[in-house]
């Protein structure tokens, strides 16, 4: 999203919900991708309005990180997005329908006792939950209520799902969970097959369930091109392709 000088002088996320390296800060969203300021000074005037909304919840702090399934919401402008990966590992706002708006996917990171023996899950995002499913499971995703504050249902972690990959080389590409390979002391490797029919394998750390089938679809909506990552060649075709029908409908 950011050029080589502009990456190197970008804004540092503050400590928050997701990891430094796993976020994108909202100036950066506001300014660089929505276009919606010049600079950095016109971002703060725009969040003091208390305007822009992540989960629902109202945000005036320009260096506030935003991060994997978080909902953006401006009702000004009446924009909806959910901030998810491209095929070339790139963070991208995808718009969502007003009823996804409510919904977010939550993988779990962790399923421990609390004090008093509470059982709960922590999350991707940095959401903890009390008293989840006793069926719930690391790896897991949780369909949570934005409104409700509530977890609705979860998806288990396993073959037949549909998968999308956070982090590696595969970032960014969605397909069906073919098999997992347990390995313990090591890293678990899920091999992933594509629309496509293209497979790969990545690791377990790295892999988000977004889906109970690839027949029954994603349960958020995703980004354009549908988790499908094509060759250098095709790309450049595509863009030659689009460039010239933009030329002639100029003329």
């Amino acid at each position: 999203m950011l050029d080589k000088m502009s990456g190197v002088y970008a804004p540092r996320p503050r400590a928050g919900p997701h990891k430094f390296r796993e976020c994108l800060p909202l100036i950066l969203v506001l300014r660089n991708r929505l276009k919606y300021a010049l600079t950095a000074r016109e971002v703060t005037f725009i969040m003091k309005q208390r305007l822009l909304k992540i989960d629902g919840k109202v945000r005036t702090d320009p260096k506030f990180p935003a991060g994997f399934m978080d909902v953006l919401t401006i009702d000004k402008t009446d924009d909806k997005f959910r901030l998810l990966l491209d095929v070339k590992g790139r963070f991208t706002l995808t718009k969502i329908p007003v009823e996804e708006v409510k919904r977010k996917l939550l993988k779990v990171m962790k399923i421990g006792y609390a004090e008093n023996r509470v059982p709960y899950a922590s999350c991707h995002d940095g959401r903890v939950i009390r008293y989840p499913d006793p069926h719930l499971q690391k790896g897991d995703t949780i369909i949570f209520d934005l409104e409700e504050k509530k977890a609705k249902d979860f998806i288990r972690f396993k073959p037949g799902t549909l998968a999308m990959v956070t982090g590696g080389a595969n970032t960014g590409r969605i397909g069906e969970v073919m098999d997992i390979e347990k390995h313990p002391g090591s890293f678990d490797i899920v091999h992933i097959k594509d629309a496509a029919e293209n497979k790969f394998a990545t690791r377990s750390a790295n892999v988000v369930i977004i889906g109970r089938s690839v027949a029954s679809g994603p349960e958020v909506t995703i980004p354009k091109a549908k988790g499908v990552r094509v060759s250098l060649v095709q790309d450049r075709e595509k863009r030659i392709e689009e460039y010239r029908k933009r030329k002639a409908g100029k003329s």
